[in-house]
């Protein structure tokens, strides 16, 4: 497992908005709260969140973001607000866009060193965020909550999202048992220049893999919802596998889009020439009817096959993917050149200094 990292930016640049660096009035911890239609969950989490983190020796804050309620849970979040202004902020999108868009909101307003995410439909244990923050402080950048003991209905909930986080372990590399769970515990520097798009909030453990960083997991209390509607539903199953191919594309070929289009034209390329092999067969070599397994069939030549049609068609899928790879690669070198971001992940640089005798020292 290799160390944590930090994503490193040009000289001259600043770094874009963001859970990169720290803003003024930055505090140890941030907990993150994306909530839509949680009027009676809102008020008693506040409460469970203020009983488990007053007895630490840390900084904190409650970030609230109402991802476009209409069921009053604006009007709880204010008077939340308003009782509790010392840890509390809240921010109103303007309609519903969705839990991802939510956190990544939170995140841009997040002033904490730790950010930890998390529902707001109580059914994430406030209690296990101090172990959550110990297993980081342990050595680890990125701690995921695994319910373990899930509460939710086997069929609809539980099997497809074994079998979702089995697919994703496989496919990404990162072993984890519940990359569903919400609740999760990131240094702030793995986060650097991470973006969240679809329902990507889920996958934040593989961006920060990417980047170096060292996870593991913590078995978490997982409570059945106590009041409200669950927003969740075997659809959101079908998204993740889409978004899992996303993610597989970017690991594999962000920065070589040219070698999956080049493949898929050669591939394309050969099962043309494929094709036209056959026809030639047909043309020159195939036996008279009557002869062998040709014995009752109608003499055909080669333009009577499809053949010709998909010679030219596999020719011209061919063209179009390898020009297509062309024109991502000019898109993704256009991306990282325009924004002088570097293709690389620095953790760290040891030389000497010039004119000293000492050699080694860290720069």
């Amino acid at each position: 497992m290799t160390t944590p990292t930090e994503t490193m930016t040009p000289a001259g640049r600043e770094r874009p908005p963001g859970p990169a660096s720290p803003p003024a009035g930055a505090v140890d911890l941030s907990v993150l709260i994306p909530v839509y239609n949680e009027a009676e969950n809102v008020a008693p989490l506040h409460q469970e969140l203020d009983a488990a983190l007053r007895p630490l020796p840390l900084s904190y804050e409650l970030i609230f973001v109402d991802d476009g309620s209409i069921d009053g849970t604006a009007a709880q979040l204010e008077a939340i607000q308003a009782r509790d202004p010392r840890h509390v902020r809240v921010a109103f999108l303007w309609r519903n866009c969705g839990q991802t868009a939510a956190i990544s909101a939170a995140l841009d307003m997040a002033r904490g060193e730790v950010l930890v995410p998390m529902d707001g439909d109580r059914q994430n244990d406030p209690a296990d965020i101090p172990k959550l923050l110990a297993t980081l402080e342990s050595g680890y950048d990125v701690v995921s909550g695994w319910r373990k003991d899930r509460q939710d209905a086997l069929l609809t909930r539980k099997v497809p999202s074994r079998i979702a986080n089995s697919l994703v372990a496989r496919l990404s590399g990162v072993r984890l048992h519940d990359f569903g769970c919400t609740l999760k515990a990131y240094r702030r520097r793995v986060l650097a220049g991470v973006r969240l798009y679809g329902e990507m909030h889920r996958f934040i453990p593989i961006f920060a893999a990417w980047q170096g960083a060292r996870i593991t997991e913590q078995v978490v209390n997982h409570r059945p919802r106590r009041a409200g509607k669950t927003k969740y539903g075997l659809g959101r199953t079908f998204n993740v596998v889409l978004d899992l191919i996303l993610i597989r594309f970017l690991q594999r070929y962000a920065q070589r889009p040219i070698h999956f289009f080049g493949r898929l034209g050669m591939w394309s390329f050969l099962a043309g020439f494929a094709c036209f092999l056959g026809m030639l067969y047909f043309k020159y070599l195939c036996p008279w009817p009557g002869v062998g397994w040709f014995r009752g069939m109608e003499p055909k030549t080669f333009i009577e096959t499809p053949l010709p049609s998909l010679t030219v068609m596999f020719f011209l899928a061919g063209v179009m993917s390898i020009l297509l790879g062309i024109q991502s690669e000019l898109i993704m070198r256009t991306y990282f050149e325009s924004q002088d971001k570097p293709t690389y992940v620095l953790r760290e640089v040891r030389q000497g200094n010039p004119g000293s005798p000492s050699a080694g020292s860290t720069t």
